[in-house]
């Protein structure tokens, strides 16, 4: 089986999403996690936003990051219509039965980035074996927030690891002593 990774980028007060560049001002030092993390998976899990933003940036992109992430097979949690490009295809109308189904395969993680509604849709169902959080010492005070439509999701810490500039990846993993 298929572990399944999400990984958000986070404010203090879990806001996953906003227009303003809060994560701006802060450098961690990201790069070598980021690479291991992509390289260590076998397919992206994405949301239909996600996916839009990533497939225009990333095929013009060069290097051995921009590489593997073109390489990568894609799987989109999309409800709407039309075709997708950039090695991706579209999870049908139950994503929870189509995750579950490609964590059965066998093969490297599957890695969840950014995509916070279907992030919420997978810890919800309990589908997420590692979720790390890239934690960035700001207090955005407006935007979606990771943690909102979620109740009761016991988890355990696997790992802390600053990376720079205050910013903390936390990791964990589902919590499978705890009663829910």
């Amino acid at each position: 089986m298929r572990p399944l990774i999400v990984t958000e980028f986070l404010s203090l007060d879990g806001v996953y999403e906003e227009h303003s560049p809060w994560r701006a001002p802060y450098d961690p030092d990201d790069g070598p996690f980021k690479r291991d993390e992509l390289f260590a998976s076998g397919a992206l899990l994405l949301g239909r936003t996600t996916y839009e933003n990533f497939a225009a940036y990333w095929p013009t992109a060069t290097g051995a990051f921009a590489d593997r992430m073109n390489a990568l097979p894609k799987y989109v949690a999309t409800s709407r219509p039309g075709p997708l490009a950039w090695n991706a295809t579209a999870l049908g109308p139950d994503v929870v039965a189509d995750v579950q189904a490609l964590k059965e395969q066998p093969g490297s993680p599957l890695l969840v980035y950014g995509s916070g509604t279907l992030a919420q849709t997978l810890l919800r169902c309990g589908l997420v074996d590692e979720l790390r959080l890239m934690v960035f010492p700001v207090i955005v005070g407006r935007g979606r927030r990771l943690f909102d439509t979620l109740e009761n999701v016991p988890l355990t810490l696997l790992d802390t690891r600053e990376m720079g500039a205050g910013v903390l990846l936390l990791t964990y993993g589902p919590d499978a002593g705890a009663k829910g």
